[in-house]
């Protein structure tokens, strides 16, 4: 099966000349120049195709074939994150993800990195929330081999003492940053309100005594109960095609176990109706106002996303960036936005301001959340929005990274290859009736919860 659409091709690899001089080496430099240019050429739109392919190995992907540059990129997600921290491990899944390139197979730390400079290969890891994210991105005549570290990092890390030591030690040094952090400090303890008995509510950074503790057996544990088969959602863009890409995804993925060893996670509502001042003697005051709101497959979705676009998400044309900053001058940044987890959905407003404004910042969200919940926005304004919305659209998919996480988010997220066809449609038809109903729905009756972090309060 496959799907067409419009959408720009990539127009950035993404590495710079200098990464890819250093190696490349002398000896390929004048390929990673003509591949420099072409890839920053820009392009017109064209029509591209996704592959739902299955291996022999009964593995799935979407493949995106694109032979304008001679590179490869692939995302990947494994289902399970930083929820899968067992109590007190808070951190874990996030050490995991800066460790599986710190060595693998025959290989150690330092000599697993120089294989992939000698190749031009990057290869990351992220623990989101619910899913864990890995990434690799290759010049094609390097495929094999870049599969093939690929293959070591998922399947055979080492995880041993001295790059997980390493690793522990650099999480460390930035956890104490942050506790220095507004910022960050209202987004922990927010988290912590929201969800007190849940492990949404946990840091998913972890703490230094969380960290500290962590071994090399508990990354053994936790790669066992995550790296496996069963809903592994792959996302390919670039020059392979399927015949030569099969075999390769089983070369990586096939020797996984069927089935993971996950901990089940419960649905949960936030808490609300709580406000708190974390006292920090910083120039000025962090702000973090909340409401439960919808997980991805609410039918109610896209009109609540319209709808937070208008209120908060437009960076510079929504009613809170004309009523705080704009009108009152209070914020240089203000947003709000939608958080659909697996288990829970979220709506946040998050801005920063002087101390002495800090009060009033927050009687200015509060009052626009109020004026959407009783009147919402007006014909023109949803017509902008829309506009808007449909028409930088396109933008998510002008480079080969860009395409495979909206092709990856898409398969996490429970959508077939259809849905790039017909998201603008459903945003185009959604009217003020719907958007009114979601902004009540999410809106209106429920106190939020709110924390600022900042100089103490008079």
């Amino acid at each position: 099966m496959s799907r067409r659409f419009a959408a720009s091709p990539a127009s950035s690899h993404g590495t710079s000349p200098m990464t890819l001089l250093t190696a490349l080496g002398r000896g390929l430099l004048a390929f990673a120049l003509v591949v420099t240019a072409v890839a920053a050429t820009p392009r017109p739109l064209a029509a591209m195709e996704i592959q739902e392919i299955t291996t022999p190995g009964g593995l799935t992907a979407w493949l995106v074939e694109d032979n304008t540059v001679p590179i490869v990129a692939i995302k990947f997600a494994f289902e399970g994150g930083a929820s899968q921290d067992p109590q007190g491990q808070e951190g874990l899944a996030n050490l995991l993800s800066t460790t599986l390139d710190e060595g693998a197979g025959d290989l150690d730390s330092q000599a697993f990195q120089t294989r992939l400079e000698d190749l031009s290969v990057r290869i990351g890891f992220d623990a989101g929330r619910d899913n864990f994210y890995g990434s690799m991105r290759t010049l094609t005549p390097n495929v094999d081999d870049a599969f093939e570290m690929l293959r070591l990092a998922v399947a055979e890390p080492r995880f041993d003492e001295e790059p997980v030591a390493r690793m522990k030690r650099q999480i460390i040094a930035g956890l104490r940053s942050e506790a220095k952090d507004p910022d960050a400090i209202a987004g922990r303890r927010w988290a912590e309100l929201a969800y007190p008995d849940h492990t949404y509510g946990r840091a998913a950074r972890g703490s230094e005594e969380s960290v500290a503790g962590l071994s090399p057996q508990d990354l053994k544990q936790l790669h066992g109960n995550i790296f496996a088969r069963k809903g592994l959602k792959i996302a390919v863009v670039g020059a392979i095609d399927a015949e030569r890409l099969a075999p390769l995804l089983d070369s990586v993925f096939g020797a996984l176990p069927e089935a993971g060893k996950l901990t089940d996670v419960a649905d949960v509502t936030m808490t609300t109706g709580k406000m708190e001042h974390v006292p920090l003697d910083v120039p000025q005051t962090a702000i973090r106002i909340g409401l439960p709101a919808l997980k991805r497959d609410d039918p109610d979705f896209i009109p609540a996303f319209v709808m937070n676009h208008i209120l908060g998400g437009g960076v510079f044309s929504s009613w809170l960036f004309e009523e705080v900053r704009e009108k009152r001058g209070l914020a240089y940044s203000v947003g709000s936005y939608l958080v659909p987890y697996q288990h829970a959905g979220m709506w946040m407003a998050v801005t920063g301001t002087r101390s002495d404004r800090a009060d009033e910042s927050v009687e200015v969200i509060r009052a626009q959340m109020a004026r959407m919940a009783d009147k919402g926005p007006s014909a023109e304004e949803l017509a902008k929005a829309k506009a808007y919305l449909t028409g930088s659209y396109a933008l998510r998919f002008d480079t080969s990274d860009k395409i495979a996480d909206q092709l990856l988010g898409l398969q996490v997220e429970g959508f077939g290859p259809e849905y790039i066809d017909e998201r603008n449609s459903l945003i185009e038809a959604v009217t003020l009736e719907q958007v009114r109903a979601v902004a009540a729905r999410i809106l209106k009756g429920v106190d939020p919860l709110v924390v600022t972090v900042g100089p103490e309060k008079g």
